[in-house]
């Protein structure tokens, strides 16, 4: 009897410290976590610097063992204490949880896989709830439905880009021509996207005064061509904000909503509105 109580009262303080929040436990629970993740990353990316590597081998692998470990067990932990296991174990986080600690194992059999533990950065989710980043969300479904509803303007804006992409190549490969490493028009396009986007690229440049002179007006160009969908995307955003703000303006007599910004009565009942 003891000792089954003895097992209740460690399952009970387990799943305080895993699922509950709220208490200075779990927050060093979590922060030791998310630690033991960056540090798992960390090593497995130094142990794929061969010079490194070579010297601190043992070192690595074994700390990477103990971080295996550890994560095996809270893994088994949080099953163990759960209310209802199954719904933890396929659950998103359970098949995280899950893939972060198999790759260290399945190693043992087939060389190189061992380079899966960077699936452990899968782990940083958790960071949303650990660090109540879950209220962003709604933020995210703001930016979405702002994408959603500029794609057409954004989508007719890349294909005008296209169009001046296949121009401009066109006219490069007349102008400098294959001497100057310009051979095709295809390869062209790829300097003008290059170009464009204002990343640039050192083993293509135009060698005459004319090309040169396309080139400035190209890169100058680019910064519209950058300029462009980020007003339109960000038009979009205002509007999802601004219907936001109107729709949330609701009549606390009648619960009639969508009123205008500046609404100070009720456009179904005439009554004042609680904000005004």
């Amino acid at each position: 009897m003891k000792l089954t109580q003895h097992i209740t009262n460690w399952k009970t303080f387990l799943y305080k410290i895993i699922y509950e929040s709220g208490n200075p436990a779990k927050k060093w629970f979590d922060f030791v976590l998310i630690t033991l993740i960056l540090l798992s990353v960390v090593i497995v990316s130094i142990e794929s610097v061969e010079n490194i590597n070579s010297k601190y081998h043992n070192f690595l692998n074994i700390s990477e063992w103990i971080i295996t470990v550890l994560f095996t067990l809270e893994y088994f932990s949080r099953i163990l204490v759960a209310k209802k296991p199954t719904n933890y174990i396929f659950s998103f986080y359970g098949i995280i949880d899950l893939f972060s600690i198999f790759p260290k194992y399945v190693s043992m059999i087939f060389v190189g896989s061992q380079a899966l533990v960077v699936l452990r950065t899968l782990r940083f989710l958790r960071a949303f709830k650990i660090l109540k980043l879950t209220r962003y969300i709604v933020d995210y479904g703001d930016l979405l439905a702002a994408i959603k509803a500029s794609k057409i303007k954004i989508l007719t804006f890349l294909f005008s880009v296209f169009i001046v992409t296949v121009i401009l190549g066109t006219i490069m490969f007349l102008v400098e021509g294959s001497d100057n490493g310009f051979s095709n028009i295809p390869l062209s396009m790829l300097w003008a996207i290059v170009t464009l986007t204002t990343a640039g690229n050192a083993d293509l440049i135009p060698h005459t005064p004319y090309g040169q002179f396309i080139a400035s007006l190209v890169m100058i160009l680019g910064y519209v061509t950058i300029a462009v969908p980020i007003g339109i995307f960000t038009a979009e955003i205002i509007k999802q904000e601004l219907k936001t703000r109107a729709d949330s303006k609701t009549c606390p007599h009648c619960s009639a909503n969508n009123h205008a910004e500046n609404a100070k009565f009720c456009h179904q009942c005439g009554r004042k509105l609680n904000d005004v």
